[in-house]
């Protein structure tokens, strides 16, 4: 038996298990639209920009934003949860 530490290849594919993407929407016009703030760095400018864009340009009617507690922690089943129950749309933003 050997002691040497064991690696996993990230490019070696793994399991082949599939995730059906939820459905998407024709356009976003009258819709309710969550933003997911990852908390770097001018995420919260990224996403207020965004939200602005959305209103003026595709006719959303509202757009939540909500923040994770840290970028390298998943978002919470909480959060998670709430936002699917106010939102028709989500997306997830990445800061600097």
């Amino acid at each position: 038996m050997t002691n040497e530490p064991k690696f996993i290849d990230p490019t070696a594919g793994g399991d082949n298990a599939r995730i059906l993407r939820a459905p998407r929407p024709m356009d976003l016009a009258g819709k309710v639209v969550g933003l997911l703030d990852n908390t770097k760095e001018q995420g919260d400018v990224i996403l207020t920009t965004i939200g602005d864009a959305l209103r003026e340009r595709h006719g959303v009617a509202r757009v939540v934003i909500r923040r994770k507690e840290h970028y390298s922690k998943p978002a919470t089943e909480a959060l998670i949860d709430e936002m699917a129950q106010e939102v028709q749309v989500a997306i997830a933003a990445v800061g600097g």
